[in-house]
């Protein structure tokens, strides 16, 4: 069966277009929530640890303008588009990515470069389950070479003192992260459930974590992605501002 071809589609932030392969993940709301709750400023340098087709940071950029994006991915396949979509939309000077895994980043990024560090890791632990190692979305979903520890370290290891980061992750992990941050000198800040509507469980997290802080953990209000008729609710409306009712669904492709 031939492969379906690349797709370019609006990510509704800002004009850009986003290379997708309809084979693999399409970005979903994952990556504008995060995008969203990173709130990142004009004079940040940001850095993105999993990157794949740079959903997050080019959303991230258009909402924000931050001075510098860089994404970190392993795979050869998303990492590809990323940058081709960096070029497309002529932001290579603002936005760029390296295909490293995130072990092997002290090669090519120095220590307490960053402003904000933010991540959409895998959300299986290593050992978990059986992956194919061909397959990007088996790669996406579950820890491989790095595990979370080992994101966490190297976000500290980036970050200036004071710095964030803010990573989405699911609600089985947060026991992971807590200690995982703690361990790396992160301090777990903010934190944000997300449910598929009012009164269901929540199903993603948001966390922000600061190098360096003191313990004092703020609980954000709770958000809703729809409404009991499965339309979006407002505050989600309002964090995909206008491209609210746009035709393209970032569900119509693989997502975590």
């Amino acid at each position: 069966m031939d492969p379906k071809p690349l797709r370019i589609d609006e990510i509704g932030f800002g004009g850009i277009k986003l290379l997708q392969d309809p084979a693999q993940f399409c970005f979903g709301v994952d990556a504008v929530l995060l995008a969203h709750f990173a709130r990142a400023e004009e004079t940040d340098r940001v850095c993105e640890l999993g990157s794949g087709n740079g959903a997050a940071s080019f959303i991230l950029y258009a909402k924000y303008h931050p001075r510098q994006v860089t994404g970190i991915e392993l795979q050869e396949g998303p990492y590809a588009l990323a940058s081709r979509t960096a070029v497309m939309n002529g932001l290579e000077d603002h936005i760029s990515f390296l295909h490293s895994d995130i072990l092997q980043l002290k090669m090519h990024l120095a220590a307490e470069t960053m402003d904000l560090v933010i991540s959409n890791p895998p959300y299986m632990e290593k050992g978990s389950s059986l992956v194919n190692p061909e397959s990007e979305k088996g790669i996406a979903r579950h820890e491989t070479t790095a595990v979370l520890s080992d994101f966490m370290r190297e976000a500290a290891r980036l970050l200036r003192a004071g710095g964030r980061l803010c990573m989405v992750h699911r609600p089985f992990r947060l026991g992971d992260l807590i200690e995982s941050a703690r361990a790396a000198g992160l301090e777990p800040k903010k934190l944000q459930a997300v449910v598929p509507k009012a009164g269901a469980d929540a199903n993603i997290l948001l966390m922000e974590f600061v190098k360096g802080a003191g313990k004092e953990l703020q609980f954000l209000p709770q958000l809703a992605v729809r409404n009991d008729d499965g339309s979006y609710t407002q505050e989600l409306r309002a964090i995909y501002g206008s491209w609210y009712g746009h035709p393209f669904s970032p569900a119509s492709c693989g997502n975590k």
